[in-house]
């Protein structure tokens, strides 16, 4: 399994003055979709900057997002009539992530209000965005909870609470997998520092998630060349013919 570390630089100077920041950086910024990919895990772990010591109120508390690129996705719903399953209602969620965690140092409750929630879409459910419902289709809703239960069986959404070690109020530490069924695109990984559930700071970055080698190589002629690509596939699919039936013949006639 390949890890990516992405460590938050202490003396890298901030744009804007804050009493709280959190600056991160890449020491590798891609992962490589090989034939043999079996997922990766990205060790995320930094530090905050502080001009003034820590304030005395309630404890710093660390927000932790990877989110992979967004696509709308058209979910259907099926109903049994007459004995068999038929698509009654259809709807078109306009923008959803191929990929998405959550990880937090605390009950996500805890960590962040609805309304900062609302404001940075940190959640699954504010990360999913459907709005193109006709009037007519009930429960509207229930078609991006089918999108985030789907991702979540296939371990391609998770909210992880408790899983953000803070030390000190200063050093901060989590991982996070992905999965081997990765969508190739830009990835983007956010931090929050939030305290009393809103958010004092916050970074972003992304990581490159790419095919290389030959199944770059045949995904590129995939779409391309696709009149090529199926005359290889169709001399492919010969020629294991034709050798299965080579093998066999002189296993039969020895």
């Amino acid at each position: 399994m390949r890890r990516l570390l992405i460590a938050a630089l202490l003396f890298a100077l901030p744009v804007q003055a804050a009493e709280e920041e959190v600056v991160l950086g890449l020491s590798q910024d891609r992962v490589a979709i090989t034939a043999n990919f079996d997922g990766s895990e990205i060790l995320i772990f930094g530090a905050v900057k502080r001009e003034t010591p820590i304030p005395d109120t309630e404890p710093l508390e660390v927000i932790v997002t990877v989110s992979g690129p967004d696509h709308p996705v058209l979910v259907r719903r099926k109903e049994r009539k007459l004995g068999i399953w038929v698509n009654v209602d259809s709807v078109l969620v306009d923008s959803a992530p191929s990929f998405y965690v959550v990880a937090t140092s605390a009950p996500f409750d805890q960590v962040l209000t609805d309304i900062e929630d609302l404001r940075y879409r940190v959640s699954i459910e504010r990360a999913i965005r459907s709005v193109g419902a006709a009037m007519h289709i009930r429960g509207a809703q229930e078609f991006a909870d089918a999108v985030m239960r789907v991702r979540a069986n296939e371990q391609l959404y998770a909210v992880r609470e408790n899983t953000v070690a803070v030390d000190q109020q200063t050093l901060f530490r989590t991982a996070i997998d992905m999965p081997a069924n990765l969508t190739e695109g830009d990835y983007t990984a956010r931090i929050f520092l939030t305290r009393s559930g809103k958010v004092v700071s916050s970074y972003e970055t992304t990581i490159d998630v790419r095919k290389v080698g030959l199944e770059r190589f045949l995904f590129t002629m995939s779409r391309e060349q696709p009149f090529l690509y199926g005359l290889m596939s169709l001399a492919i699919a010969i020629a294991a013919g034709w050798g299965a039936s080579a093998a066999f013949r002189l296993l039969r006639n020895n």
